[in-house]
């Protein structure tokens, strides 16, 4: 966990512990861990902030640092008092602070019940630190200020994926020795590790294959536990955060070759019944892009897979390709042209 991390996380349970939460209105709750003195946010300005969101039971629903990706987004007009916007306008540069949205108030003025997940609770808690503010002056111009915006988060944006490039060798190799694997490599990059071969019968592009699977990042939590963004199994989906209760949870059927490269290639080398370890570059997976919302680009991925069933064309019809409905399947985004 990073330092600046640590340092938030005690302050939070420290000033927790005190209750020196402060009201503010339409029910807000907030303290501020730590204050630069810079100006504050203000309706127009864009900022980039990281976040921690928690229920009341303190259970995580979104944290920006375990996925390494904070948020830039521009302040709009408060709504009503004691919204988003109402509670960012007490913050500036560098500020770290915990705010409770009253989820009763949202309710009335939004028009719209609580979250189904969020029924028993009264607040909506996050954890802030404000990593850039970009001031809009009152005489500059939109058009000026846009342009400013874009060229200053544009820089930015490409200084942190040079910096996740940079990283990604690294990460793979520090997996592979905090967990003692003993790695094998294929031509194309993927790494694995084979814990039960299957049958001899191995499939191939064309095939349907029913795969149980759980893909994680090479980092873990902030709370040190697995980093998991998909998985089949629903024990590990409650235990994650991730538990979809629309979800099917068991075997899932892959059409082989229209997965993200690693992922087809890696089931390959085992039989009916295999069980595999794959270390897949980001090359293999969803490259300098990533996926909006749930992979950063460059990221290297794991998958723990089991293959438990291997379906013939001439068995089955195999179906078009449905849209993405979690990593394992998703297509990578193209390249964004120069």
């Amino acid at each position: 966990m990073k330092k600046s991390l640590v340092i938030l996380f005690a302050a939070t349970l420290g000033l927790a512990a005190c209750n020196n939460y402060k009201k503010g209105p339409g029910g807000l709750m907030y303290m501020i861990h730590k204050s630069e003195g810079k100006e504050k946010i203000k309706e127009g300005d864009i900022i980039k902030l990281n976040f921690i969101q928690k229920n009341e039971k303190d259970s995580v629903m979104a944290n920006t640092y375990d996925l390494e990706q904070p948020q830039v987004f521009p302040v709009g007009k408060k709504q009503y008092a004691g919204d988003m916007n109402d509670v960012l306008y007490l913050f500036g540069e560098g500020d770290s602070a915990t705010f409770k949205l009253d989820l009763d108030t949202m309710a009335k003025h939004s028009g719209q019940p609580k979250p189904e997940q969020l029924k028993k609770d009264k607040y909506l808690v996050f954890t802030v630190k404000i990593e850039k503010v970009l001031h809009k002056d009152p005489k500059e111009a939109d058009s000026t200020f846009q342009n400013k915006a874009k060229d200053f988060f544009q820089k930015d944006y490409k200084a942190m994926v040079d910096k996740r490039k940079a990283s990604e060798e690294g990460k793979i190799k520090k997996y592979i020795a905090d967990n003692n694997l003993k790695v094998q490599t294929t031509a194309s990059g993927l790494q694995y590790v084979i814990t039960t071969p299957g049958s001899a019968q191995k499939p191939v592009i064309g095939d349907t294959i029913m795969v149980n699977y759980t893909g994680k990042l090479t980092t873990k939590k902030s709370n040190g536990k697995d980093n998991v963004f998909d998985t089949s199994d629903a024990k590990i989906a409650k235990e994650s955060g991730k538990f979809n209760p629309m979800a099917q949870y068991g075997p899932r059927a892959f059409p082989l070759g229209r997965a993200i490269p690693g992922f087809d290639e890696g089931l390959q080398l085992i039989g009916k019944g295999g069980k595999a370890t794959l270390i897949i570059p980001s090359r293999l997976a969803y490259g300098e892009n990533g996926m909006q919302g749930a992979i950063g680009p460059f990221t290297p991925l794991v998958f723990e897979v089991e293959l438990s069933d291997i379906k013939k064309p001439s068995a089955v019809t195999v179906p078009a390709a449905p849209a993405p409905v979690n990593p394992a399947v998703a297509t990578p985004a193209p390249a964004k042209k120069k």
